[in-house]
């Protein structure tokens, strides 16, 4: 299983990562910080699962989402993002994201979000 966590904050991408290693153990887990970087990494790694941030530069998660999955059809996206708006949440569901999830996602909630998916 192959994990991508796009975040344009540093500290959000290793919080996010300490958080899925609690439960996934060893894995191969690969970071971009904007949208741009997380399209050329899917092209290459085909990722299993996003943790993707909508706010960003070059590329922001609205952009990214439909060109990562794109690549990779079968990849399932949680954005995790600030923005909890209604708007926003139907917005990346109908864009074909798995979640959308209120930043910052902590042990329990990472927990819950690898359950559902």
């Amino acid at each position: 299983m192959k994990y991508l966590v796009v975040d344009d904050s540093k500290l959000a991408r290793l919080s996010l990562i300490k958080s899925l290693k609690t439960h996934i153990g060893e894995a191969e887990i690969f970071q971009a910080s904007n949208g741009l970087e997380a399209v050329n990494i899917m092209t290459k790694e085909k990722a299993d699962i996003v943790f993707l941030d909508l706010t960003m530069p070059e590329m922001d998660g609205y952009e990214a989402l439909p060109k990562l999955l794109e690549i990779n059809k079968k990849a399932k996206v949680i954005v995790v993002s600030a923005d909890v708006q209604t708007r926003a949440k139907e917005k990346v569901i109908s864009l074909g994201a798995q979640l959308h999830m209120q930043k910052p996602i902590n042990v329990n909630k990472m927990k819950d979000i690898l359950e559902i998916i």
